[in-house]
C-alpha cells in the first residue's frame, strides 16, 4: 500500500486566534506605531530574559546595526564574525564602515570556534558578534576569558529566544544581543527584533538613534505637557521603530515561548532516537550546560558515508513533499564577499563542510505525529 503524499513544510509560524484578537486594541485606539504595546512587549521580554533593558526593532539586522552604531564603530574599526551564518551578521558591520573579519566555526555545534577567533584578534578589533546559531548559545565564558576587555560581545541570538547558556537566558550573556521575530523564529512579529543589554547608557544612546537620533521619544512628546513641540536631534540616527501592531502580536506570542521550546525540544529529542540508526547523518545534541531554543532541527550529512550528496537528498525529500534547507550559508563563498575581500572557499573549512553538508529538516509547532513519522520514513527509505 503506498502511502499518500504529505506536504511537510520546513517551518510554519503558530498563530491564530489570540494573535488576531491582539491587534484589535491598537486598530481601534488609532495608535498604530512604537506606542504602549511595543512598550509592554519590551518590557515583558526583559524580564523573561533576565536582562534590564529591551528595545524593540524592525529586524533583528536593525537591531545588530543599532548595536554597532551605538557603540560607535565606525570605519577602521574590525568586527569578528562566524563565517557560516546568516549573510546579515556580516552586513551590519558594513553598514557601519568598519571591515567584518571572518573565524572558521566548529561542525559540530556550527557556532564560532574560539580558538580560531581570538586569534583574529587586532588592535583594531571593537567588537565579536557570536551567533547562537538554531538556538544554541555560542560559548560567551570562552571568548571572554580570552578577549581583551574593551572589545565588545554582541550576541547575535536571532534564533535564540528562551535559549540558555549555564543558566542563563540569551541576550544578557555579552554586552548587548540581537533577537529576530521573523516567522521561522520560534515566536513571530511577521518582521521584528529586539536589542538587549544590561548597559542603560548603551540602551539610551541606542534608544535615541532608533527614532531618527531624536532626544525623546514620540511616547515621551505625545505624554508631555507641550506635544506640539519637535524633539531636538544631536545625532544621526535611523527610524527602526517597531508597530504596536507588532508589539500586540509580540506580547501574545511570548506567553507561549516557552511551552514551543519544550514541544520542540520533546520533538527533537524524538527525532535522535528516530534517526539514530541513519549512519550517515548526524543530528543536533542538547547542551549539557544550557538549553537549546530549537529554532531549527539542522542535521549534518557525512559526505563520506551517504548514499547521495547533501543536495540530492534534498531533491528526494522535496518530491515526497518534504521541504528541507541548508543550516545556512559560509558568508565568504558568497561572491559579494570572496570577490570584496579577495577569499578562497578554503579559507574557513569548517564552515565550507558546514556550507556544503548541513540540512535542516522540519520542525515547528504546528507539525502533528504524523508529519514527523512521514519525515523519519522518507529518510530511512533513501539508504
Amino acid at each position: 500500500m503506498t502511502e499518500d503524499k504529505r506536504i511537510v513544510h520546513i517551518a510554519l509560524p503558530s498563530t491564530g486566534e489570540p494573535e488576531w484578537e491582539a491587534v484589535r486594541d491598537p486598530i481601534m485606539s488609532g495608535w498604530l506605531t512604537q506606542g504602549p504595546k511595543v512598550a509592554a512587549f519590551e518590557k515583558r521580554f526583559s524580564e523573561m530574559h533576565q536582562v534590564q533593558n529591551a528595545l524593540a526593532t524592525t529586524s533583528c539586522t536593525t537591531a545588530l546595526h543599532l548595536a554597532l552604531a551605538a557603540y560607535g564603530i565606525g570605519p577602521g574599526d574590525e568586527v569578528i564574525v562566524p563565517a557560516f551564518t546568516w549573510v546579515a551578521t556580516a552586513n551590519v558591520v558594513l553598514y557601519c564602515g568598519a571591515t567584518p573579519v571572518f573565524a572558521d566555526v566548529d561542525p559540530i555545534t556550527f557556532n564560532i570556534d574560539v580558538n580560531d577567533a581570538l586569534s583574529r584578534v587586532t588592535d583594531k578589533t571593537k567588537a565579536i558578534i557570536p551567533v547562537h546559531l538554531f538556538g544554541l548559545c555560542a560559548d560567551i565564558d570562552a571568548l571572554r576569558a580570552g578577549l581583551p576587555t574593551h572589545v565588545k560581545i554582541i550576541e547575535d541570538a536571532a534564533c535564540a529566544a528562551g535559549a540558555q547558556y549555564k543558566k542563563q537566558y540569551a541576550g544578557g550573556l555579552g554586552d548587548a544581543a540581537a533577537f529576530s521575530f521573523h516567522p521561522r523564529k520560534s515566536i513571530t512579529t511577521g518582521e521584528g527584533g529586539m536589542l538587549t543589554s544590561n548597559d542603560t547608557t548603551f540602551s539610551d544612546i541606542a534608544e535615541k538613534l532608533r527614532n531618527h537620533g531624536a532626544e525623546i521619544s514620540e511616547e515621551q512628546r505625545h505624554a508631555g505637557p507641550r506635544p506640539y513641540l519637535l524633539p531636538d536631534f544631536n545625532m544621526l540616527g535611523f527610524n527602526y521603530r517597531m508597530t504596536d501592531l507588532q508589539g500586540a502580536v509580540g506580547l501574545v506570542q511570548l506567553d507561549k515561548l516557552h511551552g514551543f521550546i519544550e514541544q520542540r525540544a520533546e520533538w527533537a529529542k524524538w527525532y535522535r532516537s528516530e534517526l539514530k540508526d541513519v549512519s550517515w547523518l548526524r543530528c543536533p545534541e542538547e547542551p549539557e550546560n544550557g538549553k537549546h531554543a530549537w529554532q531549527a532541527f539542522v542535521t549534518y550529512v557525512d559526505p563520506d558515508k551517504a548514499p547521495f550528496s547533501r543536495n540530492e537528498i534534498m531533491d528526494k525529500l522535496q518530491t515526497k513533499g518534504i521541504a528541507t534547507r541548508p543550516g545556512t550559508h559560509a558568508v565568504h563563498m558568497l561572491d559579494y564577499y570572496a570577490n570584496k575581500y579577495n577569499l578562497s572557499v578554503n579559507d574557513f573549512p569548517g564552515a565550507k563542510l558546514c556550507d556544503e553538508n548541513t540540512m535542516a529538516i522540519p520542525l515547528h509547532n504546528r507539525m502533528e505525529l504524523e508529519d514527523f513519522k512521514y519525515v523519519v520514513r522518507a529518510i530511512h527509505e533513501i539508504g
